[in-house]
């Protein structure tokens, strides 16, 4: 009977290596997962790689070399989410009608029409060919596949579900692109709004409040304008006169936040204001959580060991805030405690995901539990979503009103003056 040196994961993460007899790989990857451990590399004795000095590699394996550095893709660029949700999806529908990867991974190619996915999909399948798995192949192209991808599918091949997983995969991304898609709609109308204000705003500064300037010297001769008209001309003057100033002090302070949110500190503090803001904080809490229980209940399904999930977890979180929450759960998990302690001492996660991961931990269907949550909060981002876009068009319509008519206002207080004047003599 043959014999398969294994490389495994166990519950808490360490990795652990053996030996084992099996008729098959696939009995032994079986007995593997019989004895509590997550493979991830099952090879026959005598048929791996031996040491020493390698024979010339043929064309696909030089190949696949060439366009396989770490941290490039091969053609340059990067792929859109709705592109590769797409590839995903149809990649798992050929799998699961019982096509090879390397002929599924064919037939995407030739039928791909995105450059840069297309020369991808053809540097993994000279991969694949040349003998490595998968998901390394994957690794080879960051920029395209990220960790949450990788693991996935490193799951999935370990566990002979390949097409399930990438099914799977398909889903989350398809729901991650969802709230997404809903977030930017949200941020448009007010986006749009402000442009239009602060260009109001330019024109009636720089081009008509001078006018009634020159108007008020001709007819006052001198006399004093009311305090609100000589607070608006002295902005206008600024305006006009220092634009090179004001512009300088706008750039500077976008380059300063850039800046201080590519540090740790910075990007923390950046971050919690964010969650913290009036608005659009309640929102992108939501949506911190509903991506934070989709992402571990996805990975946690497809079998991928709860820490090494939860690192993957922190890495995706899109959030320093919330990826520094995840880090805690990680710890506390590592050192033999549950989930649930660590998530409600992080005071991110409100108390009703709490909850229900506690049931979940409880119960042991954790996963179910984690994409129920995420379920709910992405109903509710549809109607924090809906609420803000309401909230804000009074909001911004009035606050327009406002600064325009303070400046109408100004200006007309002086003429006021004047046809008082006129009207007594």
């Amino acid at each position: 009977m043959p014999k398969f040196n294994y490389v495994a994961m166990d519950p808490k993460g360490k990795e652990v290596t053996g030996v084992l007899e099996s008729e098959s790989s696939t009995m032994a990857i079986g007995r593997i997962r019989e004895m509590g451990y997550f493979p991830t590399n099952v090879a026959e004795v005598g048929k791996e790689k031996k040491a020493g000095k390698p024979a010339a590699p043929s064309a696909p394996a030089r190949a696949a070399k060439a366009s396989s550095k770490p941290g490039r893709t091969f053609g340059g660029g990067t792929v859109k989410s709705k592109v590769l949700t797409s590839l995903t999806r149809q990649l798992a529908t050929l799998i699961d009608a019982g096509l090879p990867l390397l002929r599924g991974l064919e037939v995407l190619r030739k039928g791909e029409r995105n450059p840069v996915l297309k020369r991808t999909l053809m540097t993994i399948a000279e991969s694949v060919e040349a003998g490595s798995t998968f998901s390394e192949a994957l690794a080879q192209h960051p920029k395209i596949f990220n960790k949450l991808y990788v693991n996935m599918v490193r799951a999935g091949e370990a566990g002979g579900v390949l097409d399930v997983t990438l099914s799977r995969l398909a889903e989350f991304q398809e729901k991650a692109q969802k709230i997404k898609n809903k977030v930017i709609s949200a941020m448009v109308y007010p986006s749009v709004v402000i442009f239009v204000a602060l260009a109001i705003l330019t024109f009636l500064m720089i081009v008509i409040v001078p006018k009634f300037q020159e108007i008020f010297a001709d007819l006052l001769e001198g006399a004093q304008l009311p305090a609100l008209t000589r607070f608006v001309i002295g902005i206008s003057t600024m305006v006009k006169d220092q634009a090179l100033l004001v512009v300088g002090v706008i750039v500077a302070l976008v380059i300063v936040v850039k800046s201080a949110g590519k540090t740790v500190k910075g990007r923390f503090v950046i971050d919690k204001i964010k969650l913290n803001s009036p608005v659009f904080g309640p929102l992108l809490r939501k949506v911190g959580v509903a991506r934070f229980t989709r992402t571990l209940g996805t990975l946690i399904a497809s079998g991928v060991p709860i820490l090494q999930a939860l690192n993957i977890v922190r890495e995706t979180a899109g959030n320093a805030v919330i990826a520094d929450a995840v880090a805690r759960v990680h710890d506390s998990v590592k050192e033999g405690e549950r989930i649930v302690q660590p998530l409600e001492a992080s005071k991110v996660f409100p108390p009703m995901v709490v909850s229900m991961v506690d049931v979940g931990e409880e119960t042991g269907a954790l996963p179910d539990m984690l994409m129920k949550i995420a379920d709910v909060y992405d109903d509710e981002v549809d109607n924090a979503v809906a609420a803000m876009t309401s909230l804000l068009e009074p909001i911004m319509i009035v606050f327009l009103a406002v600064v325009v008519g303070t400046i109408v206002i100004a200006m007309f207080m002086p003429l006021i003056e004047v046809i008082g004047k006129l009207g007594g003599n």
